[in-house]
């Protein structure tokens, strides 16, 4: 199964590819992992496709703060700096998604950020559970 993630970088105290499993390669939900200093370090294969048209795999290694308007990156760096999680849904081109992104820690430590992109169906049934 081929699996994408950042080039091995001696400046990281670990391989980045040493954090995601193998499933997660073909899982049907856009993953993208950033580090401390919001640098892509893994997309699999949806969030590859999802961003193709921004560049696809070309972004691992990049800054999300490139990628993001002013307000977005006000958002990342308190995440990063605070653990909080950001969960929300958006439409987009008629396709409906909630977003989770939410902190990833080593050793006890934030060590980055994970934004999971799940597609929404159009009719979403809700349970209220006792």
């Amino acid at each position: 199964m081929r699996k994408i993630c950042a080039l091995e970088n001696p400046a990281l105290p670990f391989n980045p590819a040493e954090l995601i499993p193998d499933w997660a390669a073909e899982l049907p939900v856009a993953i993208t992992v950033c580090d401390l200093d919001a640098r892509i370090l893994y997309m699999n294969l949806k969030s590859v496709a999802t961003f193709s048209n921004s560049g696809g795999s070309g972004l691992i290694g990049k800054n999300l703060r490139d990628c993001h308007s002013p307000q977005s990156n006000d958002i990342i760096k308190e995440l990063l700096s605070t653990g909080r999680s950001n969960i929300y849904t958006i439409e987009k081109k008629g396709v409906k998604k909630m977003i989770c992104q939410i902190p990833w820690y080593k050793k006890g430590e934030i060590a980055g950020l994970v934004e999971l992109s799940i597609v929404l169906p159009e009719l979403m049934p809700h349970f209220i559970r006792p």
